[in-house]
């Protein structure tokens, strides 16, 4: 938490530059993300549950060495597919029409990804590039599907109808916004620290993340099958995190419908240094930046674009903290003739 700590005091001084008070900022970043219980629940954790799902599935891919950056259009991918099933299914019970919504959205979120895991293995084409220019055309199928086959009835919003009260995910606490989905998600963040710690197939994970060579020869792992599946895997897991948030959040599928999760997601994974565990903490602090940083726009006249400033400094703040270790790491190694003599 290093770089995270750092970040905010270089976006103080920032805030300070700019000619903002940094008195009022502070208060307000305060109020908008822990000032209160509705700020709390249902601002900052109702604004991490989407990060810690689609961060945990940046960090089981970036474990794998599969760059997928990608999780906005999984996203994307589940939301739309829950929607879509969701009001198909409108006048089945509640607890029917939601295990099949978010088993939808897991499923499309996989589907997505599978095309660029499909792409990777047939034809070597570089999942970072595959996964970004699918998040676009997820981007784009939902501006089309809200103007067209979803939209609601009238045909005035670009929007979709509302998913039926009892397909949604229930709340938790009274009077609140947020819903059973953060139970979800921290459960989610803990069986997968479990499987990568304790697990041959997390395992073979971490191997293959570690370096597809030794895998291979020495470890004689199938690098291919294990990147094919945590890809999957990866995907699932952002498709849950729309499905959640059209659940639990929304109830609607719209244009904006996430506010860059699946990207923000990314930071919070490599803040957590890609441990599950960790990714609930990293999600729940992103949460508060954002929930604070509407705070910060709201009662101190800062835009909001320095939450944005905030998540950069983070990312590039743990890379250089990561970088300052390996090499103060290979400093005190003793090279050969030392080990020797």
């Amino acid at each position: 938490m290093v770089a995270a700590v750092l970040a905010l005091g270089i976006v103080a001084l920032v805030v300070i530059a700019g000619g903002y008070d940094i008195g009022r900022a502070a208060t307000a970043l305060w109020s908008g993300s822990a000032g209160s219980a509705y700020s709390f629940f249902s601002g900052t954790l109702l604004r991490a549950t989407p990060l810690i799902i689609v961060g945990l599935s940046v960090a089981i891919a970036f474990q794998a060495g599969v760059l997928n950056i990608g999780a906005e259009g999984q996203l994307l991918a589940g939301a739309t597919a829950t929607i879509a099933v969701g009001l198909a299914a409108a006048h089945w019970p509640g607890w029917i029409s939601i295990p099949i919504e978010l088993v939808a959205g897991m499923a499309a979120g996989a589907v997505w990804a599978g095309i660029a895991a499909i792409l990777k293995r047939r034809f070597g084409v570089l999942e970072v590039i595959s996964t970004l220019m699918l998040n676009f055309v997820a981007l784009y199928g939902v501006s089309y599907l809200v103007h067209g086959p979803l939209q609601e009835p009238t045909h005035t919003y670009p929007l979709t109808p509302p998913l039926a009260e009892s397909a949604r995910l229930p709340m938790i606490v009274p009077g609140q916004q947020l819903h059973v989905g953060f139970i979800a998600a921290v459960a989610l963040a803990i069986g997968a620290w479990w499987f990568i710690r304790s697990t041959a197939g997390g395992f073979r994970i971490r191997l293959v993340g570690a370096g597809v060579a030794a895998a291979a020869s020495a470890g004689r792992v199938r690098v291919e099958r294990v990147v094919f599946a945590a890809f999957l895997a990866s995907g699932a897991i952002a498709g849950l995190g729309g499905a959640v948030q059209v659940t639990g959040v929304t109830g609607r599928l719209f244009e904006g419908i996430s506010p860059g999760y699946g990207y923000t997601a990314i930071a919070v994974a490599l803040l957590a240094r890609l441990n599950p565990l960790a990714v609930i903490v990293a999600g729940i602090f992103f949460g508060a930046l954002e929930a604070g940083g509407a705070g910060m726009q709201r009662d101190a006249g800062v835009p909001a674009g320095f939450v944005t400033v905030i998540e950069a400094l983070v990312i590039l703040g743990v890379l250089a903290v990561d970088r300052a270790r390996i090499l103060a790491s290979d400093r005190h190694q003793p090279i050969a003739g030392e080990q020797a003599a």
